[in-house]
């Protein structure tokens, strides 16, 4: 029987995802597929070592399935690869510092394996991404308003979305009454048509490694379609002690 296991926000703490890939290994149920949706990388910590873990999972531990997040498309930005130059985003969220600090913490070669990555995955009827299908910043939260999520949703075409940039662990119910678009063209407007009303949620995925958070992560099971919130305790504090060689 299948059961997923989807995190987001390793963010380079590598002692926050080897103790959730402890937890993971716990499990009554085997977990049989693991899903990372964005933010392997980050500021703090040790990415290169994070991204080489990812790579190579151990022994009877599931392949991670990663798209990216966030974090990764700041590097994309600073090496030019796509996005806007010189990451304007990450200079207004955290100064022009973080500039110097993610492109010394993130790799080249690193950099354009993560460019491979997938932007989400579609599984069954539902989608697992950092964002949502409008972009990988697209923060989703319990405060979004329902008519957003309920966009969100449709766009995905998807009964469940999972999402990981907000870092917070929710599930949001969204139950259209009554829902119809139209589309409308230079040449014409289509006639409208009624959207399936039946109830559609967003799951955040909780984080894993951002500092000060405790690592948590979300088990699915397809065949239940039940969502289960995991809280790990290992201290934050453990993946970002040591201080990253100088290069």
């Amino acid at each position: 029987m299948a059961n997923w296991a989807i995190l987001s926000g390793i963010e380079g703490n590598l002692a926050a995802y080897e103790a959730v890939l402890a937890d993971i290994r716990r499990q009554r149920q085997p977990v049989t597929d693991l899903y990372i949706l964005g933010d392997l990388v980050g500021l703090r910590g040790d990415s290169e070592e994070v991204v080489r873990r990812v790579r190579s999972p151990q022994r009877g531990e599931p392949i991670p399935q990663v798209c990216t997040g966030w974090w990764e498309e700041q590097c994309f930005s600073l090496h030019g690869i796509r996005g806007l130059p010189d990451a304007p985003e990450l200079v207004e969220r955290y100064g022009i510092g973080a500039v110097k600090d993610l492109w010394e913490a993130v790799s080249r070669q690193t950099v354009q394996w993560l460019a491979d990555l997938d932007f989400g995955f579609h599984e069954l009827d539902c989608l697992l991404i950092h964002g949502s299908t409008v972009s990988y910043g697209d923060e989703l939260t319990p405060e979004t308003p329902p008519i957003q999520l309920c966009d969100r949703l449709i766009r995905a075409d998807a009964n469940t979305l999972f999402c990981g940039r907000s870092g917070l662990a929710f599930e949001c119910w969204v139950e259209p009454g009554a829902l119809r678009s139209t589309v409308t063209t230079l040449d014409q407007t289509a006639a409208p048509q009624d959207q399936e009303k039946s109830p559609r949620r967003v799951v955040g995925v909780g984080n894993v490694g951002r500092q000060g958070c405790q690592p948590s992560y979300v088990l699915y099971n397809p065949g239940t379609d039940q969502v289960s919130f995991k809280c790990v305790q290992s201290s934050p504090a453990r993946g970002f002690g040591a201080a990253r060689p100088k290069k």
